[in-house]
């Protein structure tokens, strides 16, 4: 491995890489703006087509397109796919979001670490890998798909255009760790319905503000005990938590309506039907007590999917070739043995593997506690650090 490492960091660079990432970060691709991701989308087409790579942009709703870029070797072999988001999160309070700058190693930028450092590291990783002609074997497929912010469309039309492979590298930001799992993610509303009266007639009424209490008591001793002792060895826990909750118009008026918003987080283990039947049995158990108990349940629109998808959780054996392979990798590029964990939010990498059984592994440059805030940045020495690792990591599972 030596040997080849060698000549594959010979065709990565540290300054193309930087290039790359700051000329993504100043195409804006949040929600909101025209044809959100297809700016990028053509920019790393256009990277392609300079090297000789076989690319192509296609239209999955909108005008915003997913770029697809494939090295074949034209033997038999295993296919490995390089997948991560164009999209970013709004600039919010960043200041100069879209104005790339290195201050004491680090690449400011919004999308720096979330995720257009871990591209720029992905193309370089196919770039090289075309260069050195090591591909001797199998194909390599890059992925780059727009909306995995809000709801995953760009993934979801790579699996039904039939685009597959035999394991997948979800580029988030990991700090060079390999991630292996991640917890499933529903949030859900749930609308408590009461009636409206006067404050001085409040007996006639029906509290929905109540209802709503309720319904946070019985969570508290029945639902919540019951989600946190269900326990992963590396993803911990479950989770639940109610996070917002409006209700009410006036003081003086009783509430008719209050909307709760829950975000539940899942184990590989569970199911989802299994994690709502919960929330339900609760609901009903409430209104078999209380006549005056309504709520209605649904997924939040933030959060619903396409029909048929939801946000399901990933997980891969830690005894898995591909897990050993970018183990390997990561040595071979920093010198240190691999931190394993587990990656805190959610990826696409949950539909790669719960919708297709595509073996799944997160790994990527960057730091994602810095990701969505006014500091996001990346390290430099992530960028080329992860161009190898993907590199190695491709030819050695396309080869075995």
């Amino acid at each position: 491995m030596s040997k080849l490492k060698d000549v594959l960091m010979s065709h990565i660079s540290e300054d193309h890489l930087v290039d790359m990432t700051s000329d993504m970060i100043r195409i804006e691709s949040y929600y909101g703006v025209p044809n959100q991701e297809t700016g990028v989308a053509k920019y790393i087409k256009s990277i392609f087509d300079a090297n000789g790579i076989p690319c192509e942009l296609k239209e999955v709703a909108d005008g915003r397109c997913n770029v697809i870029a494939r090295l074949d070797s034209g033997k038999p072999g295993k296919t490995i796919m390089l997948n991560g988001h164009m999209d970013t999160v709004e600039p919010n309070d960043m200041e100069d979001a879209f104005e790339p700058k290195i201050v004491d190693g680090k690449l400011y930028g919004r999308g720096a670490s979330d995720m257009k450092g871990p591209l720029a590291s992905m193309i370089e990783a196919m770039i090289a890998i075309k260069e050195t002609g090591t591909l001797e074997k199998g194909a390599v497929i890059f992925t780059g798909v727009l909306d995995e912010e809000h709801n995953s469309i760009g993934t979801i039309d790579i699996l039904e255009s039939g685009i597959t492979a035999d394991g997948a590298i979800v580029g988030e930001p990991t700090e060079l760790q390999v991630h292996t799992a991640h917890r499933g993610l529903e949030w859900f509303k749930f609308h408590f319905i009461g009636k409206t009266v006067h404050g001085g007639a409040q007996r006639d009424g029906v509290n929905a503000i109540s209802k709503a209490v309720d319904f946070i008591n019985a969570m508290e001793e029945k639902l919540i005990p019951e989600v946190f002792s269900r326990t992963h060895p590396l993803l911990k826990e479950a989770t639940i938590n109610y996070g917002v909750i409006h209700g009410g118009t006036q003081l003086s008026t009783v509430a008719g309506d209050c909307e709760l918003y829950v975000d539940r987080r899942f184990l590989p283990y569970e199911t989802y039907d299994e994690v709502t039947q919960q929330f339900q049995d609760l609901l009903d158990e409430l209104a078999a007590k209380d006549p005056k108990f309504k709520c209605e349940m649904q997924v939040t629109e933030e959060s619903a999917m396409k029909e048929g998808y939801v946000h399901l959780p990933m997980e891969i054996e830690l005894d898995h070739p591909l897990v050993s392979m970018i183990r390997e990798a990561v040595t071979a590029s920093t010198g240190e043995e691999p931190v394993m964990s587990f990656f805190p939010a959610w990826t696409d990498g949950g539909l790669l593997k719960g919708f297709a059984n595509i073996p799944t592994v997160v790994l990527g440059p960057g730091i994602v506690a810095c990701c969505h805030s006014k500091e996001e940045h990346i390290p430099v020495d992530h960028l080329p650090k992860a161009a190898l690792i993907y590199a190695l990591t491709a030819l050695d599972f396309c080869h075995s």
